[in-house]
Formats: structure tokens, sequence, C-alpha cells
């Protein structure tokens, strides 16, 4: 049985054949759907449209806080020459940048053990650069491998690999449209993305948002953690009106593991397109440890605070629930702040070992939903809440050339 839904006493699951090939059976609520055998229905359609319709149905209360949490689902996949990719994707990577015999000399070197039943390393790339962080004041380099060097290798490929560039197509601007119609005099949707890339910003950028990223709005741009807490107003209806008016299409981003376009100048953060080495947490045990320095400290300090607030709903995207500091924060929101619901959409919600914890709960709290469903599938079934209905943004295209009689 695989759960494709799950909110309390509210499920949908489906039952495959034994050769996975096709679904025999479809469950809704734990009861099973009666199919004529005349209907020609697709079982699998019936039950994502069940489920669509089920999280459609959560989506259009209007939560006064809403935080968005995204991990490397929201990212995989898209970019136009590079991918985002998984860390088990950038361990082939590094296997092929540095070449396999050099790789397993490097996880021999520094003691990594994990190996799977048929011999081969285990491709976790976090726990390989955590040993050897560990190993690099202990270990002696030797001289095919230079321990300390290879590792920057490593980070420098991660960096390599997560410059990517916003494709047409990508649900990003989708979401995001979404997410922000909103009353404006609600507090603004805040994304919180563990992703190095930039898709977020581009997408943004593109559909003339404006972003609040804890960086000024002058060049270069400088980080204070004191600039989310501004917020913009248009002053000239506001004079009218005797009343705030605040613009639309505005929503805070936060990056708690850094950017690749960060970089640390002296005592100073500044966002850049051309950094030297990127202001980045990369994967490893230590990254707990890293978050208590800035500007990671003002990133993880604004989403606890985040999640005390009152009706609050936070939506974890493609996260893994592997970063302990983050699902400490999560724990604690659930068991302490009675206005905190929690939507996980993830590929597989009934597989991963690291929501097994989660998977428990859900099946017993109604404020607690897991939902088996792609990011780009969730930005498109996302519903639009027309009872808040913005001005769309219209680029205006004009083409000089044009020239009529021709």
């Amino acid at each position: 049985m695989n759960y494709i839904y799950i909110n309390g006493s509210s499920k949908v699951s489906i039952k495959y054949s034994e050769d996975n090939s096709k679904v025999e059976e479809v469950y809704i609520d734990d009861s099973l759907v009666e199919f004529e055998e005349e209907d020609k229905q697709d079982k699998l359609e019936y039950a994502i449209k069940t489920k669509r319709n089920k999280y459609q149905k959560f989506l259009n209360k209007q939560f006064e806080n809403l935080i968005v949490l995204t991990g490397a689902g929201s990212s995989v996949g898209i970019g136009e020459k590079n991918k985002g990719r998984l860390l088990s994707q950038l361990w082939d990577d590094t296997k092929e940048k540095l070449g396999e015999e050099k790789l397993n000399h490097f996880c021999e070197l520094v003691n990594y053990n994990s190996k799977d039943e048929n011999g081969n390393y285990v491709k976790n790339l976090e726990k390989l650069l955590s040993i050897a962080n560990a190993a690099k004041d202990f270990v002696a380099s030797t001289k095919e491998i230079n321990i300390p060097k290879t590792i920057k290798e490593i980070e420098k490929l991660i960096k390599s690999k997560c410059e990517l560039v916003l494709p047409k197509d990508a649900p990003h601007h989708t979401f995001l449209e979404k997410i922000t119609r909103r009353k404006v005099t609600l507090p603004r949707a805040k994304i919180f993305n563990l992703n190095y890339d930039t898709l977020f910003e581009q997408a943004g950028r593109k559909g003339n948002f404006t972003i609040i990223d804890g960086f000024s709005f002058s060049f270069p741009r400088y980080f204070s953690g004191r600039n989310f807490d501004y917020d913009i107003v248009l002053r000239d209806k506001s004079r009218l009106k005797e009343e705030d008016n605040f613009k639309k299409r505005v929503f805070h981003l936060y990056k708690p593991h850094g950017s690749v376009d960060w970089e640390k100048v002296k005592k100073d953060i500044i966002q850049s397109d051309n950094v030297k080495k990127a202001l980045m947490i990369y994967p490893k045990d230590s990254k707990y440890e890293s978050s208590y320095e800035q500007p990671f400290f003002e990133m993880m300090s604004r989403f606890q605070q985040n999640l005390r607030k009152d009706n609050i709903l936070l939506i974890c995207i493609g996260f893994s629930f592997n970063d302990k500091h983050i699902v400490t924060a999560i724990q604690e929101a659930l068991e302490q702040n009675s206005g905190f619901q929690l939507m996980v959409i993830n590929k597989g919600i009934d597989t991963s070992d690291n929501l097994k914890w989660l998977l428990e709960l859900a099946h017993k709290h109604s404020n607690i939903l897991l939902i088996d469903e792609l990011f780009s599938d969730f930005a498109e079934q996302y519903p639009l809440l027309k009872s808040y209905n913005q001005d769309e943004y219209k680029r205006i295209t004009i083409n000089l050339n044009d020239t009529d009689g021709e």
C-alpha cells in the first residue's frame, strides 16, 4: 500500500500490481473505491485527482502567516545548462571530476567506510565531507591525495553545479504568483530556501516581484538582519487614504545555508554576480554549528521566530528532513504552537526513513499533511485565491524594428 495523501483521518492510498505496472486498488479514507467493470476511468488518475482536491480545499483557507521551506526538491532537474542535483548525483559528479581511483583513495585515507552489500561506497557526500573535515587535522595527506585540497575541489564542484539558470518552463514563477496573492495587510509570504542556487531570485526578478532578502537596495548590496523588518508602501496613495497602502508582489527570501552569490569581504557580507569565494554552508555535520555564525544565525533565528506565530502554515517542499537544526525547530513548533499547521510535499512520503516519525503523527493529527507530489505539479495545482485578486504584471514588449507598410 502506498500513501499519496495523509491528513489525520483523511487519506488517499493506492495498491500496485505485483510487477508495479498498474494500480489495482484505490483507497479513500481507508475505504476501498469500487470501480464498475465498464468504468474506463484510470485508477491512478482518480487517486491523484482526489488527492489534489483534498489539498486544494485545505489551501483555499487564508492563513495569517505563510512560510515555505524548500530543499533540493524545488531545484532538482531544473536549469538550462546545469540542472539542479541531488547529493547522490553530486557524488557521481565528484567521481567523474576526481576519477574513481582518486575518490576511492580519498575515502580510504579519511576512513569513510560506508559501503553497500556489493562493496561499493554509499553515495553520501555529506557524510564523506563531514569525516574528511574532521580528519584533515589528524590524518597526514599522501603524495597522491592532499586532504584539504581535495575538500576544496569538491566544494568548488558543488558551487559550480549550483550555478543554475532559470528556464522558461520552471515552476518557480507560477508558485510565487500564487503564494503572494494574499491580502496585503497580512504578513508577507516568506520562503526559506536551503538550496544554494538563485532560481527563486531569478523568478522574482523576471516576474517584477520585490524581494526582501536581508540585503540593501543600494549597490553594492550589503547584508543586515534589520532589512527583513522593512516593508514597502506606496506613499502617494497612503496620503490620500490616511492609511498604509502596501505594495503588491512582495515576498521575503531567507537562505539558511548561504548562496552562490554571497561573499564575505572583510567584515561585510555582500551579494554579487561575481564572487571569488561563495559564502555557503557546505554539506557536512558541522553545518549545525555553522548556523550560529552570521548571516546564517539571522536566518535561523527568523525561522524559529516565524514558527512561533499564530495561525501559521509551513509548507515544506522537497526537504529531506535530514538537517537536525531545521527539524528541531519544526518539532518544537508542532509540540508548542497550537496554531501551527504543517504541509509536506515530497516524492515518496512513506518510503523515507527521515519521515517515519512524521508519518505516524500525520495519521493521528489533522494539522499535519503529507502529500506525494513533485514541486512542478504542486505549483501548477496550488489554488489561485481569486478573492484577493491582484493585477497581473504584464511585460510590454516594443519592437522598434517594426515599420508599417513593409
